[in-house]
């Protein structure tokens, strides 16, 4: 299933931390940037900062290796739904201080359960579907070949349906982590991959 759009591999972003231990995010290469995660969101590693299309071309966008914080601060303050960005342009900064020591300690437990190889995360909190409709088969299963823009479940989020897309570099699904029905909140693995 797709949208029309062409998706690429993901890009990592490029962070420079400053001596107060805030890290800002760069773009990789210029384009137009969206889906800007919210202000006090909690980024790790790996996550998803936005999406980048350069030339007709999606790439899902992640955070550094180092990257970990609430964003503390986004351009102008806001969320656009697309802003012209080039390689020098800073997309966010991330404040580690934002983050509660329950919120760290739930990020060690996650990272120490993911050490065991690549995950999807949701982009969105809400209630988990894993099929289109409750007769259908599910979207994603087991052994199955991912590429991007194949959809891997819709997440209802006040009586909206709306879908999660999967953009990174081909994967394996491992195992499909939540349920049918779950709520789920934004960051929460639903997937292992391979």
């Amino acid at each position: 299933m797709s949208d029309g759009r062409r998706f690429a591999k993901g890009l990592e972003v490029r962070g420079e931390r400053d001596d107060a231990g805030r890290l800002t995010l760069f773009a990789p290469r210029p384009g137009l940037w969206r889906d800007a995660p919210r202000e006090g969101a909690l980024v790790r590693p790996g996550d998803a900062v936005g999406e980048l299309e350069v030339l007709g071309v999606v790439h899902a966008l992640r955070a550094p290796a180092d990257a970990f914080g609430v964003v503390s601060g986004l351009p102008g303050g806001r969320r656009l739904g697309r802003r012209p960005v080039d390689a020098r342009t800073a997309l966010m900064t991330l404040d580690p201080e934002g983050v509660s020591g329950e919120e760290a300690a739930k990020v060690a437990a996650e990272a120490a359960a993911d050490a065991s190889g690549p995950v999807f995360r949701t982009p969105l909190g809400g209630r988990f579907y894993a099929r289109p409709s409750p007769d259908a088969d599910p979207f994603v299963t087991p052994g199955l070949a991912l590429k991007g823009g194949e959809t891997i479940a819709l997440i209802e989020v006040m009586k909206t349906f709306n879908r999660v897309q999967y953009a990174g570099e081909p994967a394996t699904v491992k195992a499909v982590r939540a349920k049918d029905g779950d709520d789920v909140e934004a960051g929460d693995v639903l997937l292992e991959l391979e």
